[in-house]
């Protein structure tokens, strides 16, 4: 999240741009978090770590949590977070980094959600996660899997790290425009069966150039098979970890402090 170590002023541009709550966000949210339903986040209090628009906080507010922490390092994120959750009084948004979250001990639940794939030192901020839960208390993330995604890895990647990630960000959202056109068309021609184009279809084109557009941003994409997933969560302290596939190509993680 910070500047030497992700890209948080290049998603701050994003949510500038796509920072509006959609519906279908509570779907993607709710698959995202496939340990918890809706009821299970009632009385929790919980830490939402590189919040972005503080939409995945939102979802929790609205299953009744008892309070909401939501952290993120770009200032333009915040502002909007700070809109997005204004009408919760239990909701908090702070300016911190997951590399120093800065609570022990404090959170029913700590979750990141598309956000510690995308650091430098991703370990560190599992580590502040874990700390910043009570005892007892679970942490959550989901990431990007390398399983399906194996055609990403050996050619996009290699080209959002050379060229896209050190582009103009500007330069990069007109870019995705183009891609996006095509996977558009592409998904209303049916084709691909994957669960996750399966979703995507759904989805509006705005929503689905968002998508494009932050596959292309980052400085920093880590793809991750389930074993490297596990041993994260596992190195950094946790117990009784639980992995799940999302969509056939991401993986969500839960475990214990």
């Amino acid at each position: 999240m910070d500047k030497p170590a992700g890209s948080s002023e290049r998603f701050g541009y994003e949510w500038s741009h796509y920072n509006e709550i959609r519906a279908d966000y509570e779907t993607q949210f709710r698959k995202w978090t496939p340990f918890l339903g809706p009821d299970d986040w009632s009385g929790m209090s919980v830490l939402d770590v590189g919040c972005g628009t503080g939409r995945n906080s939102l979802w929790p507010l609205k299953y009744g949590v008892r309070e909401a922490v939501a952290i993120d390092i770009d200032d333009g994120s915040l502002d909007v977070a700070r809109r997005n959750l204004a009408k919760y009084p239990n909701a908090t948004v702070l300016k911190r980094s997951a590399f120093d979250i800065g609570f022990e001990d404090r959170f029913d639940v700590a979750f990141s959600i598309g956000v510690i794939h995308h650091l430098e030192n991703p370990e560190l901020a599992l580590r502040q996660m874990v700390k910043a839960a009570k005892p007892g208390g679970r942490v959550l993330i989901w990431v990007y899997g390398y399983e399906n995604n194996e055609w990403i890895v050996r050619f996009g990647d290699p080209l959002r790290k050379a060229l896209f990630s050190r582009l103009p960000i500007s330069l990069v959202h007109h870019l995705s425009l183009y891609p996006s056109l095509v996977l558009w068309l592409l998904l209303r021609l049916g084709v691909g069966r994957l669960a996750y184009l399966e979703q995507l279809r759904t989805f509006s084109f705005r929503h689905v150039r968002s998508i494009v557009f932050d596959q292309m941003l980052p400085r920093i994409a880590h793809y991750w098979r389930r074993e490297r997933v596990q041993d994260l969560m596992e190195a950094a302290g946790l117990k009784n970890v639980r992995i799940e596939w999302v969509n056939q190509m991401s993986w969500a993680a839960i475990g214990t402090k």
